[in-house]
């Protein structure tokens, strides 16, 4: 955030923008309008200037009268239209029945240079989709969520972003007594596949008007190209296929776990939702449980990617009432839109772990060098994002002790390590690769900073004390993933012994 500047330099007008509201027009059964539940005596936290600049507004935004009002769930800016959404969804592998926004409410949906984009308050109070709950979100999942949206995005992973967070003196019971907070969430769209499902499974008599409704709504405004072919809600389900495919790539390539993928929390449009208890990996565990609430491990690290397969079934179930033909025609449409899913998975992560390998060319063999390098990570746990970043430091021939290299010393086993790296080195020179180019190639895609549970950890704990400057410092550390950064080198050591012991958690 910055310091205040002088009124004469506050030009941005709130009350003219452009705000077109196109999902919360469509009224009920879709969006229930509503106000928000504004926290009392509310502070900014942190603003992304970032997030701001995408929206086409200036990073003094948040100066303007009423911004803190309303991005706190108070009174809101002239043209929003706040409401809340009813969807449902399958939540660890079953049937939840009825969900919803429980405590998240549509501001609206504004133009930007890149086109309309909704704002969504996260923790604004309750809704007719609370469930008894409270509507509200605590500062400690407030900041995660904020910090690791934009985080993500600087990883150039697809994501919702983050505009601001704001916080209160609120009480908000959990496990323990916490205090609330308000993120605002940018999207083109916050509609996931429970949507979809809600409108299928929520029918009478065979009546659905509404499903159509939907998903005509999405193919006009999302996926206009899918319009003008044979079988337009198939053709939807192929591209949400494939563009849940490369961001799940993006995601085992960078080591993020989700922690909680049900098909409510599966974006209709491809990108990272619903920040809860995610994590980055440490050291590098294939059946990684970032989940304190997943005992069954659904959704480690290896079993996100047929997880995801799984969602767009269930998603593909949704549409089937909306499939022209018998039931064998319409098994062969939607059999064929999923299968497309494994393909570009697999051709999108083979990219992106030859890019992390600084591989300019595909040859026979590269999934098994990935392969093995990370059975040597997995063996003893060799810290996931240190290893790909050092090794882009390697010089062809810096073999052996003779050689020693950082990356070398991660591995407790360094003559295993070392008779990888003559393969590699073998692979590099079959393409005459320079290190110097090889190195630039590497640091553009291995992050030297992501959002460690022991470094939002402390942020949390600073700002719960009412110090907001490490959530603040973090955040623009954050924004710059692949750059050196000397000054702050700190954020890039291995993560201390405390770190083990952090538990994360649905709760929020």
């Amino acid at each position: 955030m910055n310091a205040a500047l002088p009124l004469e330099r506050l030009t941005f007008d709130p009350a003219h923008l452009h705000w077109v509201n196109r999902y919360a027009r469509l009224g009920m059964p879709f969006a229930h309008r509503q106000p928000g539940h504004a926290l009392p005596a509310p502070r900014w936290v942190a603003t992304s200037d970032a997030a701001a600049a995408d929206l086409g507004w200036p990073a003094d935004w948040w100066q303007r009268e009423g911004a803190l009002a309303a991005f706190s769930a108070g009174t809101p800016w002239p043209g929003m239209e706040t409401a809340s959404t009813v969807y449902s969804g399958h939540q660890f592998g079953v049937w939840a029945g009825q969900l919803g926004d429980g405590r998240a409410l549509l501001l609206g949906e504004v133009e930007t240079p890149d086109g309309a984009r909704e704002l969504q308050l996260k923790g604004s109070g309750m809704t007719p989709y609370s469930r008894r709950a409270d509507g509200r979100a605590v500062l400690r999942s407030s900041i995660r969520e904020f910090l690791c949206s934009e985080a993500m995005h600087a990883l150039g992973i697809p994501t919702t972003r983050a505009l601001a967070l704001t916080a209160s003196d609120l009480p908000v019971r959990r496990e323990r007594a916490e205090t609330a907070a308000v993120v605002t969430r940018v999207a083109p769209s916050f509609l996931r596949f429970g949507h979809f499902e809600h409108f299928c499974h929520h029918v009478r008599d065979g009546d659905y008007t509404a499903l159509r409704r939907l998903t005509d709504f999405v193919i006009d405004h999302h996926y206009p190209a899918c319009r003008d072919v044979a079988q337009p809600v198939a053709a939807l389900l192929t591209e949400v296929a494939r563009r849940t495919a490369g961001m799940v790539a993006d995601w085992q390539a960078v080591g993020f776990c989700h922690g909680v993928m049900n098909t409510d929390n599966l974006s209709i449009l491809g990108l990272t939702i619903d920040y809860g208890p995610f994590g980055f990996l440490d050291g590098f565990d294939p059946m990684h449980i970032c989940n304190h609430s997943d005992e069954q491990g659904r959704y480690a690290y290896a079993r996100q990617p047929q997880v995801a397969y799984w969602n767009l079934h269930a998603l593909a179930q949704a549409l089937v009432p909306l499939i022209e033909g018998d039931t064998e025609q319409v098994t062969a449409l939607l059999t064929e839109a999923l299968s497309h899913y494994p393909d570009e998975f697999a051709h999108q992560l083979g990219q992106r772990m030859r890019a992390k390998l600084g591989l300019s060319t595909e040859q026979d063999g590269d999934q098994a060098l990935v392969d093995d390098l990370m059975r040597l990570m997995a063996r003893h746990q060799i810290d996931y994002t240190l290893t790909w970043r050092l090794l882009g430091d390697h010089r062809v021939g810096a073999v052996g002790a003779l050689a020693p290299e950082p990356v070398r010393d991660l591995f407790l086993d360094a003559d295993a390590f070392d008779a990888w790296t003559v393969r590699y080195d073998e692979r590099l020179r079959a393409e005459s690769s320079v290190d110097a180019e090889r190195r630039a190639r590497m640091h553009a895609v291995n992050p030297r900073y992501i959002l460690r549970n022991h470094l939002a950890e402390t942020a949390i704990r600073l700002a719960e004390a009412g110090d907001y400057s490490e959530v603040q410092r973090l955040h623009l550390v954050l924004s710059r993933p692949f750059d050196e950064q000397p000054e702050h080198a700190a954020y890039a050591e291995l993560p201390p012994a405390w770190a083990s012991s952090l538990e994360i958690s649905c709760s929020s």
